[in-house]
C-alpha cells in the first residue's frame, strides 16, 4: 500500500532541495529520518518533516507500521516564483527571482495492494 505526503509552497529552489531528496529514495522511513536529521541544511529540515508527515498518515489512516515503510520515491516538483527587483549598480533594477518548491514523498509498505 501506498501512502503519500505532500508540502506546497516551500521557500526554496527546487534544484537544492533535489539534491538532499535523491539521496533518501529507496530507504527504509527511519532511517530516512535518521539520515536528514544529520543533514545541517534548510532542504534537509523541510524534507524531514515531510516524510515524517507521511509516516504519521501510514499509522494513522492506514495502521501500517513505521518500521515496515520504505521510501518509494521523493519528488521535488517547481512551484510559483515571486519575482522582485532590487536596487542595482547606477541606479538601476536587478531582477530577483524567489523560487518555491512543492515536496511529494511516497512510502510504500512492500505489499502490491
Amino acid at each position: 500500500m501506498e501512502v503519500q505526503a505532500l508540502t506546497r509552497y516551500a521557500r526554496m529552489s527546487p534544484k537544492k532541495m533535489r539534491e538532499v531528496a535523491n539521496t533518501i529514495t529507496g530507504r527504509k522511513a527511519p532511517e530516512a529520518v535518521e539520515y536528514l536529521t544529520l543533514i545541517p541544511r534548510k532542504s534537509a529540515r523541510l524534507i524531514v518533516k515531510t516524510l515524517k508527515s507521511a509516516i504519521a498518515n501510514a499509522e494513522n489512516n492506514n495502521n501500517l507500521s513505521a518500521d515496515s515503510l520504505i521510501v518509494k520515491t521523493a519528488v521535488i516538483e517547481n512551484g510559483p516564483v515571486l519575482k522582485r527587483f532590487k536596487a542595482g549598480a547606477r541606479g538601476s533594477a536587478m531582477p530577483r527571482r524567489k523560487k518555491m518548491a512543492h515536496i511529494r514523498i511516497v512510502l510504500t509498505d512492500g505489499s502490491n495492494n
